[in-house]
């Protein structure tokens, strides 16, 4: 491995250099993956071999139609074809649902997947993000998204659940809650491509839900969950129209031989699979433990197949990622380009305990010399053109939201304090977010991984309950344009009322659909919506114990 790798990740469209890339610039062999979140269980070495024995017919022939592989998987997870829209992987779908569904604007909490942030921007559409609190462990608060978006007058909502890059998990009646709530938006999204790796509920996801709902698209990965990164598969699962829109504009061979080939021995290996998904979460527990002992890391409750931990105090992530593949072969994610993240964050994907023994060893004389109680490395804010998350948020918000200040914007470019009024309260090593290099910085002490909070089991909403979010009514249409940009995609005047009336956040009078770029009406900073609570983060629950193919969800049985 070349001494000087930052050249290889600054020479890339991506977050991280391929792992193709990294192994040329090597002695043949690729390093220690922590930066990919792949099953690393699935497909076992008996699949491997099958497909290998296969190879030349895979790579000389023509896959069958889209429609073809479609149906075989369908069968499998016992869900309609005309619900569903297979893609070139997860990406393919989320660019078709940008060009095809996003009128003008998309809301979506931060940090998260890049594409959801930079594929409706890179098509001139408004993004509002949404900040997490590392306050409050990332998690999402529902209710207080929904508020936000109705004061920005957004059409169309993301939520990923599991979120990346935190894992942070959202109960299923909460997702259905807030997807009726935002019942008259052109579209609600919710990308469980990691899903499958939760273990919080025994049937998390919302396919069932969605398929009976106008505006509502599930997104699901297969390369995560199969281990199988490569094979660009994923799927969407929505209603007839909206599913048959997008799988209309998909083209007839987008799908390739390998995908068919994995789709059709899926049926056979339904056991293996099933135990694959158990042994990642286990291996996420002890990972979480052996992470959380080194002092001054801090380590969030995660659903996915990866762990979201903050460097000590005075390791700046690309340093400490540079370090880590060119003296120990391991390669992380440094999640200093992510945005509402910074360079002391890691992503860390879940890998067998071997490898995160090799990954502990490497984390201590990187942060510490050879021992724990060594010096942090010193090294600060070279990777990066911000110092804090909560100031890259600020620096976009007000950027793209439009309801920012100058003078905010530019202390968060420059890595300056921010203003008392901005910024986020101290709380300690889990609280608000410091900035770092800050000079007399205080120490923390080291903590323990942060503890989920216990919440009751999924029980029936009351009646009062969808009080919490800001209901359509509330929110009065625009009113029509002489020419429209587009033609609406649902009858949304008719979730409208007749009157304007009261409603918990002021919102100017509305004179027309806000076109891309231009400043939304009643926008919010993200100083103006810190300091939210999260939803609390559910207990791990056990393992299921299914013998057979998992279901839609990836989590029960299925018949047959």
């Amino acid at each position: 491995m070349p001494d000087n790798v930052t050249s290889l990740f600054r020479s890339t469209a991506a977050h991280s250099p391929s792992m193709a890339a990294l192994t040329r610039e090597s002695d043949g062999a690729g390093p220690v993956d922590f930066c990919i979140p792949c099953n690393p269980y699935f497909p076992t070495p008996a699949m491997f071999e099958e497909m290998a024995a296969r190879l030349p017919d895979i790579i000389t022939y023509y896959p069958s139609s889209a429609d073809t592989i479609t149906a075989e998987l369908c069968s499998l997870l016992q869900l309609p074809p005309q619900c569903v829209a297979m893609g070139n992987g997860s990406t393919e779908l989320i660019t078709w649902i940008d060009h095809l569904l996003v009128r003008e604007s998309l809301a979506v909490p931060v940090p998260t997947f890049g594409r959801w942030t930079d594929q409706p921007m890179e098509t001139g559409k408004r993004v509002d993000m949404f900040p997490l609190q590392e306050s409050s462990g990332f998690a999402l608060d529902l209710a207080q998204y929904a508020e936000f978006i109705r004061a920005r007058g957004t059409r169309v909502a993301v939520i990923c659940n599991p979120n990346n890059p935190d894992g942070g998990f959202l109960h299923k009646h909460a997702v259905v809650q807030f997807m009726d709530a935002m019942a008259d938006l052109d579209l609600v999204v919710i990308d469980e491509s990691f899903l499958e790796f939760a273990d919080a509920e025994n049937e998390p996801s919302v396919v069932q839900e969605a398929m009976l709902r106008p505006n509502v698209i599930v997104l699901r990965s297969l390369g995560k969950n199969f281990g199988l990164h490569g094979i660009r598969f994923g799927y969407l699962v929505a209603n007839p129209a909206l599913a048959g829109r997008v799988r209309s504009m998909l083209p007839k061979w987008n799908l390739n031989s390998f995908a068919e080939h994995v789709v059709f021995m899926l049926k056979e290996h339904g056991a293996e699979y099933a135990q694959s998904l158990h042994q990642v979460r286990r291996d996420r527990m002890d990972m979480s433990g052996q992470l959380s002992s080194l002092p001054g890391l801090t380590v969030y409750p995660s659903q996915g197949n990866f762990l979201f931990v903050r460097l000590p105090v005075g390791a700046e992530g690309t340093v400490v990622r540079d370090r880590l593949l060119t003296e120990h072969r391991i390669l992380v994610r440094e999640c200093g380009n992510k945005i509402g993240s910074s360079s002391r964050f890691l992503r860390l994907v879940v890998r067998p305990q071997v490898d995160v023994r090799r990954l502990v060893t490497g984390l201590e004389q990187v942060l510490y010399g050879t021992s724990r109680r060594g010096a942090a490395v010193s090294e600060q804010a070279t990777g990066t053109a911000y110092s804090s998350g909560t100031a890259a948020v600020d620096r976009l918000v007000s950027q793209t939201n439009g309801a920012g200040t100058r003078g905010l914007a530019q202390a968060a470019g420059a890595g300056m304090p921010l203003p008392a009024a901005a910024s986020a309260p101290a709380v300690g090593p889990g609280g608000g977010m410091p900035v770092p290099a800050a000079a007399g910085l205080p120490q923390p002490e080291p903590q323990p991984v942060p503890q989920p909070v216990p919440v009751p089991q999924p029980v029936p909403v009351p009646q009062s309950q969808p009080q919490q979010f800001p209901q359509p009514a509330a929110y009065p249409e625009p009113a029509p344009q002489p020419a429209p940009a587009a033609p609406p995609l649902a009858p949304a005047a008719a979730f409208a009322a007749p009157a304007p009336a009261p409603a918990p956040v002021q919102v100017p009078p509305a004179t027309g659909p806000t076109p891309p770029g231009v400043p939304a009406r009643g926008g919010l900073t993200a100083a103006q919506v810190r300091g939210t609570d999260g939803l609390s983060m559910a207990p791990a629950t056990g393992w299921p114990g299914a013998q057979s193919w998992p279901d839609a969800a990836g989590m029960g049985q299925a018949a047959g």
